[in-house]
């Protein structure tokens, strides 16, 4: 069990990181993820978690204020907006595609900033 949870959790953690470069893709759930499955099943993955340079106080932060930095939403909002209006705009002759980018870059949009920010 101990086996699959570590595969579970560095699958998680690589699509965290994979988040950070791909908009659509969330960072903080599959970070959150890695960390508590590591907690699970090997306390030496999660301590290395925690003490990376950059992931580290992002997680620890999260876990125990809510807040995302001001830096981190800016990035990502405009992320979102850049890459959801390209999309709408190449598949400008689908109007409900379009409307659909627009819906889904104001939920996410919304959902980031819903988060207290650190400063």
């Amino acid at each position: 069990m101990k086996i699959m949870l570590i595969v579970i959790g560095s699958i998680a953690l690589a699509l965290g990181i994979m988040g950070i470069f791909v908009p659509l893709l969330p960072t903080t759930p599959f970070l959150l993820l890695a960390a508590a499955l590591y907690f699970r099943s090997s306390p030496r993955l999660y301590e290395w978690l925690l003490s990376q340079k950059h992931l580290g106080p992002y997680i620890r932060n999260f876990r125990e204020h809510k807040t995302i930095p001001l830096r981190a939403k800016i990035i990502s909002v405009s992320m979102v907006w850049l890459t959801l209006l390209y999309c709408a705009y190449i598949l400008h002759e689908q109007p409900w595609f379009s409307a659909l980018m627009i819906a889904l870059a104001i939920a996410i949009t919304w959902h980031i900033l819903s988060y207290k920010t650190l400063r």
